[in-house]
This record gives C-alpha cells, sequence and structure tokens, in this order.
C-alpha cells in the first residue's frame, strides 16, 4: 500500500536535487519553477468543489514531479480517480515522476506538450491542472517560434504574437486535449492580462471557453522563491459561453478566500486592454498591481537638437573654443557609451564619466554675442556656414542656438535597443548628476505623493530603482514596437502604460496610510 505522505517528501527530496542540478539561467531558459505544494494543494481543493461526484480524467501537460498529481491525490477521494496522465519534456524529470508516481496510476510521457496530438474526442481529459514552463519569448529559436505560430493558427484559427511566452502555446494548444465541459486551472504570469501579445489569450477566454476566474496574487506575494513573476491562477470550463456570462476577477490572499473579487461581463473584458485594473476598490493593496509607471511619473521624450554633432561636444573642446560655462549644460552621452546603470555626478554638476559632454544652450541675442563672447559667435559662425541655423529644429528656435528645456531627470530609459539572449533591449539608469538627455532617453521625474515620498524619504530612491531592474523584457515588449531587425522602440505613452506593480516592493517600508495615498 503507498503511502502518500512517504511519496510526496520523496518528490520533495528529488525535486530539490533536480534542482540543484541545474544554474539558475539554464533552468530560466527551461522555465523550470516548481510549484510550491501549498499552492498546488489549493488549487486541487478548489478543483474539487467543481467536479464534485464526478469522475476525473486528469492531465498535467508539464508535469515535472508531479506537483500536481500529488495535490490531486490529496483533495480527491481515490475511487474518483479513473486515469491520470503527465507530460514532460526534461528527460530527469518524467523519469522521477514516474518513479515517484506510477504506483498510484499516473502515466508520464516523455514529450515535447507542444508536439504531440490530442487524443481522439473519447479519450479527452475532464481535468488539467498545470503550471506550464515560464519560458520567455527569446529563449524560444525562431524555427521553434514559427512551428508554434503555425500550429495554433491550424488548429484553433488565432495568431499568436511573436513575443509570447511557451505558456501562451501551452494553453492554446490544450484545447483539443479538453473533453467537453472540461475544467482547466492554469498557474501561469499575469503580465498576459495587460501586454499587447497577451490578446490572443484574453480573446481566447472570452470567445471559446468559458471564463470562470482569474486570481492574481500580489506582487508582493510571490508564489516562486525563485522567479521575479507575478501570477495568476486561470480557470474556464471548456464550453462557450453564454451572452451574458460574467466572470470573477480576484486579487489578493487564497483562490477561495481573496481580498477582493468582482465580477466582470465578457464585454467589458473585450473591451478592456488592461484587466489587472479588476478587481475595482480604492484599497491600496487591490490596485496596485494595475497601476502603471504613468501613475508615477511625468515621463518625457530627451530634447531634440537637430544637430547634435555641433550642439553636443565634449566639455574641455568647448572650453578650449571658448564657449563661456554659463552656455553649457551637462548632458548624458549615448546609451552605447554608459555601461554603468548608475551615473554619479561630478562636483561641478557634470556626470562622472570618462568624456563628460556639453550642451550648447544660449538665449542671448546675436549682437550681444558678437561684443561680449567673440569666440563663442566665432564657433556659431561656423554653424552657419555650414546652414546648421537653417535646419528644420533650429530654424523654429528663438535664437536658433538656443535648445528645448529639459530638467535633469533622476531616471532616465533608453529609447529603443534589441533583445538578444538574456539582455533587456531597455535599461533603467540612475541619474545622480545634473546633466539632462538627448532624445534617445526617455525621461522618468516621479510626480504627486511619489514625489512627496522620495523627496521626504531619499532613501527609498535606490530602492525604487533596484526595482525598476525587475520590470521584464515581455512587460516592456508588450508595449512597445517592433522595426526591421527586431530593432524595439518605447516612446513615453508606451513607457507610461507598462505596469509599476513592482514598485510596490520599494514602497514596502513606508508608512500603510502613506501606501494607500501613494496608489490612489
Amino acid at each position: 500500500m503507498c503511502n502518500l505522505d512517504d511519496i510526496e517528501k520523496r518528490r520533495l527530496c528529488e525535486q530539490e536535487h533536480l534542482d540543484a542540478l541545474k544554474s539558475a539561467s539554464e533552468r530560466n531558459r527551461w522555465g523550470q519553477f516548481a510549484t510550491p505544494p501549498v499552492l498546488a494543494l489549493d488549487i486541487a481543493r478548489y478543483a474539487c468543489t467543481k467536479l464534485r461526484n464526478q469522475a476525473v480524467s486528469f492531465l498535467d501537460p508539464a508535469i515535472g514531479t508531479g506537483s500536481f498529481f500529488s495535490a490531486l491525490c490529496q483533495a480527491f477521494p481515490a475511487e474518483s480517480i479513473t486515469r491520470a496522465a503527465g507530460v514532460e519534456l526534461d528527460m530527469a524529470f518524467a523519469e522521477a515522476a514516474s518513479v515517484l508516481w506510477q504506483p498510484l496510476g499516473l502515466e508520464v510521457t516523455p514529450q515535447d506538450f507542444t508536439r504531440l496530438q490530442a487524443p481522439s474526442p473519447e479519450n479527452r481529459f475532464n481535468l488539467i491542472l498545470t503550471n506550464p514552463p515560464y519560458v520567455r519569448h527569446h529563449h524560444l529559436r525562431h524555427d521553434e517560434k514559427l512551428r508554434l505560430k503555425r500550429r495554433v493558427a491550424h488548429e484553433l484559427g488565432l495568431e499568436v504574437s511573436g513575443l509570447a511566452g511557451l505558456y501562451v502555446y501551452f494553453l492554446l494548444l490544450s484545447h483539443d486535449w479538453l473533453a467537453d465541459d472540461a475544467l482547466a486551472v492554469w498557474l501561469i504570469p499575469s503580465e498576459f492580462m495587460d501586454v499587447n501579445y497577451g490578446n490572443t489569450v484574453k480573446r481566447y477566454l472570452t470567445t471559446r471557453v468559458k471564463l470562470l476566474q482569474i486570481h492574481r496574487f500580489c506582487p508582493s506575494d510571490v508564489q516562486f522563491s525563485d522567479a521575479l513573476v507575478s501570477s495568476a491562477i486561470v480557470i474556464y470550463r471548456k464550453t462557450k459561453p453564454s451572452t451574458n456570462h460574467t466572470a470573477i476577477l480576484s486579487f489578493g490572499g487564497r483562490l477561495q478566500k481573496p481580498i477582493r473579487k468582482d465580477k466582470v461581463s465578457l464585454d467589458e473584458l473585450r473591451a478592456t486592454h488592461k484587466w489587472t485594473k479588476y478587481p475595482h476598490s480604492t484599497d491600496t493593496i487591490t490596485t496596485v498591481d494595475s497601476v502603471p509607471l504613468g501613475d508615477l511619473f511625468i515621463i518625457k521624450r530627451g530634447l531634440a537638437t537637430g544637430a547634435n554633432g555641433f550642439f553636443i561636444l565634449p566639455l574641455d573642446e568647448a572650453r578650449e573654443v571658448g564657449i563661456p560655462a554659463r552656455f553649457l549644460k551637462p548632458i548624458l552621452p549615448s546609451p552605447r557609451h554608459l555601461r554603468c546603470t548608475v551615473i554619479e555626478r561630478r562636483p561641478d554638476g557634470y556626470p562622472k564619466v570618462k568624456q563628460p559632454l556639453a550642451l550648447i544652450d544660449c538665449h542671448l541675442p546675436k549682437r550681444e554675442l558678437q561684443q561680449c563672447f567673440p569666440d563663442f559667435w566665432a564657433y556659431l559662425e561656423q554653424g552657419i556656414k555650414r546652414g546648421i541655423h537653417e535646419g528644420y529644429l533650429a530654424s523654429r528656435r528663438i535664437p536658433w542656438y538656443s535648445q528645448e528645456q529639459r530638467a535633469p531627470a533622476p531616471f532616465v530609459c533608453t529609447y529603443m535597443g534589441r533583445a538578444v539572449n538574456d539582455n533587456k533591449p531597455f535599461r533603467f539608469m540612475w541619474n545622480k548628476s545634473d546633466a539632462t538627455a538627448a532624445n534617445v532617453y526617455l525621461l522618468l521625474y516621479p510626480k504627486g505623493q511619489l514625489k512627496e515620498v522620495l523627496e521626504h524619504e531619499p532613501r527609498l530612491v535606490s530602492t525604487v530603482f533596484e526595482v525598476m531592474q525587475t520590470i521584464t523584457t515581455e512587460m516592456f515588449l508588450g508595449e512597445s514596437r517592433v522595426y526591421g531587425g527586431g530593432l524595439y522602440k518605447l516612446e513615453p505613452k508606451e513607457l507610461a502604460r507598462v505596469s509599476a506593480a513592482p514598485i510596490l516592493q520599494a514602497v514596502a517600508g513606508i508608512s500603510p496610510r502613506k501606501q494607500m495615498s501613494l496608489f490612489t
């Protein structure tokens, strides 16, 4: 007779052993983040309430070591489980799950779920409980991504964005594995609820199946200790929804005991870009996950000179040609010349970099310059000979050698980049200097209560900056636009839509009353 507690203890030991065989970066590429036993059991118990008195045929398309099967056996009467199957690509995990759970009837297939053919209708499953691999799109080979996209298009007639992670394909391709009216419970990143590449999943959930509930965990309540990701539980039945169907969107606490919840019609969900706005509440704990960066920062594009090669020059060179310090402003170098993320300040306010740059910005009229600063005027005459004063931007400024005004911003973000390997296409930097920035940067100025908090507690500036670094590539790319050659660009309004949820952690040390005012 098998003792379930003993098997679960062995499973946890095996999980720890197998995790230790891979580095953190390898596990990230595989998307292997084991489901915590307490969470798996909570989900299985919820499923039991929905399938009460029914015979259960169970599938986990990413079985791992069998966390969800273990929870299933604990939550459901043994006699109700008529069939149980798991699929696992990693051979070591597949073998472990088979050895552990075969005595209790689990059939493990060591294969890539996305390459398997769905069973015939009479062999389909009426329950899926799973935590699919969280493999980000940049870890998927181009040919693999193309195969997955084509298969979803062929089987469901849906087009998936190239920015979608592997979990999106798992969810969609499971459709034909489910029997009619089957229950599916997915533990996936909540980012799909807001980003553009999640639109296909949202369309599927509001048109092809009956969405029952989406439960989001508070961003500070990270479910996976080894993955910086906000999680959601997505629950639906494989049946067409009625025209007046409503789904529950809940937040915080546990699945069956959320802190807040709303019933939202499918029509409203279909018309809403950001689903994390639900459930509505004035309570900080239920709204912070849907706060965009634009609610916390004034975001502006850096200034455009129209002729950087003339108006921006090394500080030493500017001094040599006789441009007075009063007509020079510190300006950040191009991102490609900045490897650091924290830009320190020199005593004169310029960035502490190898070659500080200066921006010409003068509002004195021509006659006064000619009389008082002949060397400076001689330099400007060179620009006139080159026709710089007739350029599109310069010709619209009075005088033409003045500039747009951009105050130094404490935080800047690069405007364009490529997502190569594990590198993010966009970088946040902490600007401690007095330097302004050109239009290759986006400038972030704290506003409202966030500004007040940072002014009263300057130590939190570094904390906010650290948390900014946890904003994922997918959160960026979900709002940005892509051009030829895989170049991504991000405008101020697009950065303003990126979720500011991670910044919740930056205010964890502030009093609850201030947290409330910060996000309401």
